[in-house]
């Protein structure tokens, strides 16, 4: 407090405190008048979800959804085109660039002429105020209404500046019907972006919001072009267009019927809509290569759906930064063929596509060298039996020619070699979600379509395998930690791979590169025999599958840029006989990479590679008595086991019989080395291979030394044989097989040492016996015998 004393000695202090005390209610009024104004405006003005949109990684519209509100309403552009800006100014707001928020001239003029008609001939609104009535929901029309109107515009004037109060017309001005803002009222009315409309269009555009009724093809169309014509002179009047544009202008037909939007990738469309509703998402999509590949799965949907196929999809990658570049989620079907699930995601039986993955990973882990021998025969493991495709074997076949000619047997055998736990672990690791029960759920049948997976996350696995062989060529010798990355669809996403490191993140990329040169010799589709005598032919590896009941089919390829995945089938499930992967799905395959540049082979990871002296026929590591050549093989590849097949022998001087010291003198052996394959895979081997030589019997003079040559095909160990009926319900009899090295020689079978019959050349004895527990036994003419223990079941 001042006291009394200190007033009456300055007097213009009291004047001061006496101001103070009067304006003081005054200038908290004033301060809470400015808290309301400054708040009155909403932080967000538009609270309307929008049209999900996605654009080619070139800018162009891929496809769009509608809004929620069922209104075709796109995102809310950055910037609008100058001829619309310039239209749309002049029709609406011709002093737009001056005024801060509301025309006082314009508003008295306006209540001028509308006293003197008697009703409302023109509107003295602003854009800016406009802007506010849309976003206030168009409220009924009061001079109150005008009040709060003027209010926030001035208040929208301060907080933005004049391009963006122009952009947020544009975005949300109604242009007739369900179509709002300028970007869907271009492609709506002239199928085109904003930015490639003409004097004539944007001037039409511009006119709408004021009256967008008048839009309705063949009602109101005379008034509408009056509206345009108007414009397009007031332009010319003020030198925005020059005389000839004007005129041309004219000429200029309005818009008579609704253009469609391009639905060029719909499927990306609703999987972006799933994480990103109401977003406009530039793709990493290539237009030109998404509408050639539409065009191709149009073209084989027309044919395969003759053979009541009706369902496929087709992804593309590009390796050095996992972009999608095409997204054909699924063919131009109907509805009552599921046109719109979208394969790519979609879980389906694998067929054989995982083969090549495990060849890698026994590479890899020194389980396997890329020709060793793998056995090709009749197989039964715990009641599963395998068949190949064309229900036949090859006794023995290399590792490498197994798997580019998608032999079943083989890949089993090898399996269980690998281990099932060890190769889920790895499947694990490459992410393959839909494998996710336990390995015991499936078996030996995981190499052959037991489980399932999507097309999205194979090119995923393919594309990582491809990338780790290419950085590691390109940097002699070293990884990336995270090179195992997710596919991207979003232009300008940058991958992060990580630092480099000098340990393989999962596979090796030698042992990558081998399997790609097996894949690479998969037999082609009958249309691309002679590839092979072309210079300019197309380099790929590639593999397909065909899932059990030819259900699915699967092609699957990349080279060094590139990859590219098909599938092939019914998304219901429904099989068809002629469906497979070799004839269904890889003819896309082909006419797809014939899209995409061409590339050169893979270069040799020689820093991941060694080269190694092998056996020219087993495929192992070559031992003394073996004909011997150099490959390259995986640094892990010296672990494997040398080859178990070549025997030295020796001869007589006629090289026809085996002997030994009891029955010739050692000076007159020949010593010789002999490829010997057991018993069962020889039987099938040696039809195959006409070099192939059995092993020669002992000369008859020669005591104790005739060795059993013969082998169970059927059944195996330890077994369980199920008995089974024919339609008239009687059991069939159970056919046992045994291969013998000598055709020629006699075998003699018996069960629990009962005599059952007698065999040549073709050893299958089919024999009718109880449940239960059995001693099989087969003895041939020189008297070497074998036995297997099998229990019959009554199925």
């Amino acid at each position: 407090m001042i006291d009394k004393r200190t007033l009456e000695k300055y007097p213009k202090l009291v004047k001061l405190v006496n101001w103070i005390n009067e304006n003081r209610k005054k200038s908290i009024v004033a301060f809470v008048l400015l808290l309301v104004y400054y708040f009155s405006l909403p932080r967000t003005l538009f609270e309307e979800p929008f049209s999900t949109v996605i654009e080619s990684s070139e800018g162009d519209l891929l496809a769009a959804k509608i809004a929620r509100d069922g209104q075709w309403r796109f995102p809310e552009q950055d910037s609008i085109p100058d001829k619309f800006k310039q239209c749309l100014i002049y029709f609406e707001d011709e002093y737009f660039p001056y005024h801060f928020g509301f025309n006082p001239v314009a508003m008295v003029k306006a209540i001028q002429q509308n006293r003197s008609a008697g009703k409302v001939v023109r509107g003295g609104s602003t854009i800016t105020q406009q802007v506010i009535r849309l976003a206030r929901k168009n409220k009924k029309r009061t001079y109150f209404e005008k009040g709060v109107e003027i209010i926030l515009a001035t208040r929208l004037e301060f907080r933005h500046s004049k391009e963006r109060i122009l952009e947020l017309y544009a975005a949300h001005a109604p242009f007739g019907g369900n179509v709002v803002g300028l970007e869907m009222a271009a492609w709506r009315y002239f199928g085109v972006q904003p930015h490639q409309l003409s004097w004539a269009e944007s001037a039409t555009l511009a006119v709408l919001p004021n009256a967008p009724r008048l839009i309705y093809p063949g009602k109101n169309q005379q008034k509408l072009l009056q509206k345009r014509n108007a414009l397009l002179k007031k332009l010319r009047d003020h030198g925005v267009i020059d005389a000839m544009t004007y005129e041309l202008s004219l000429q200029e037909p309005l818009p008579q019927k609704p253009y469609l939007l391009p639905q060029i990738a719909p499927h990306l469309l609703e999987k972006v809509a799933l994480q990103q509703e109401g977003q406009k998402i530039r793709t990493t999509v290539e237009l030109s290569l998404q509408n050639r590949i539409n065009q191709i799965v149009r073209q084989y949907h027309s044919q395969y759906s003759q053979n009541e196929v009706h369902n496929m999809a087709v992804l593309v990658i590009d390796v050095k930064n996992r972009n999608i570049i095409s997204y054909v989620g699924n063919s131009p079907t109907d509805v009552l063929h599921d046109k719109d699930v979208d394969i790519i995601t979609a879980p389906r039986s694998t067929g054989s596509v995982l083969k090549p993955l495990l060849y890698a990973s026994m590479l890899d882990e020194g389980e396997l060298l890329p020709n060793t021998l793998v056995a090709d025969i009749p197989t039964q493991i715990s009641g599963y039996s395998p068949q190949n495709f064309n229900l036949t074997f090859d006794g023995a076949v290399p590792a490498q020619r197994a798997l580019s000619r998608s032999l079943n047997i083989p890949s089993v055998l090898m399996l269980q070699e690998h281990g099932v736990h060890k190769f889920y672990e790895t499947l694990r690791q490459f992410k393959l979600k839909n494998i996710n029960k336990h390995p015991d759920h499936y078996g030996l049948s995981l190499i052959l379509g037991g489980a399932e997976s999507n097309l999205w996350d194979l090119c995923k696995t393919y594309a990582n395998l491809t990338a780790t062989l290419n950085h590691h060529v390109k940097t002699f010798g070293h990884y990336r930690e995270k090179e195992f990355a997710e596919l991207n669809y979003q232009k300008d996403f940058k991958q992060d791979f990580g630092d480099e490191v000098k340990e393989k993140p999962i596979l090796g990329a030698g042992a990558i590169y081998l399997t790609y040169n097996a894949m690479k010799e998969v037999n082609r589709p009958e249309a691309d025999e002679a590839w092979r005598f072309y210079d300019s032919s197309l380099e790929i590896a590639w593999k397909t599958g065909t899932s059990f009941g030819n259900r699915d089919a699967w092609a699957i390829g990349t080279n060094s840029d590139y990859v590219v995945g098909i599938w092939v089938g019914n998304a219901s499930g429904e099989g068809r006989p002629e469906l497979t992967g070799i004839d269904s799905a890889a003819p896309i395959l082909f006419d797809v990479f014939n899209l995409l540049p061409r590339k050169r082979w893979f270069k040799t990871p020689s820093y991941d590679l060694e080269t190694a002296e092998c056996c020219t026929l087993s495929g192992h590591l070559a031992q003394d008595n073996c004909p011997k050549t150099k490959q390259l093989i995986p640094k892990n590849g010296k672990k494997t086991k040398v080859c178990p097949y070549h025997q030295l022998i020796h001869l007589d001087a006629s090289e026809q019989f085996r002997v030994n010291s009891s029955c010739e003198n050692v000076e007159k052996m020949v010593s010789k080395s002999w490829f010997v394959l057991p018993p069962v895979m020889e039987w099938y081997y040696k039809n195959l291979h006409i070099n192939y030589k059995t092993l020669p019997p002992f000369r008859n003079d020669c005591q104790g030394m005739q060795l059993s040559r013969m082998g169970f095909i059927y059944p195996k160990g330890n077994s369980k044989i199920y008995l089974t009926k024919n339609f008239e319900g009687k059991i069939q009899p159970v056919v046992l097989k045994v291969a013998h090295s000598n055709r020629d020689y006699k075998l003699f079978w018996y069960i629990d040492n009962e005599y059952k019959g007698t065999t040549q050349t073709f050893h299958e004895m089919p024999v009718v016996v109880p449940t239960g527990k059995h001693l099989i036994t087969v003895v041939d003419e020189k008297g070497n015998e074998i036995k297997q223990f099998v229990e019959i079941v009554n199925d």
